[in-house]
């Protein structure tokens, strides 16, 4: 049975040498994997709810 709450959909992401480094660098000091930490910054973004 799959749980649809981690459906996943992969995606890439072209970072130029500076936003890769530091992401590496956050990840580095946090102990987090670049997933976790990439999740959690598209999950604060602010999205308008459909207007009807």
């Amino acid at each position: 049975m799959t749980n649809k709450k981690w459906a996943v959909k992969r995606i890439t992401v072209n970072l130029a040498a500076q936003e890769a480094e530091k992401l590496e660098k956050y990840c580095q000091q946090t102990g987090r994997p670049a997933t976790d930490v990439i999740r959690e910054l598209i999950r604060s973004l602010p999205v308008a709810e459909d207007a009807k």
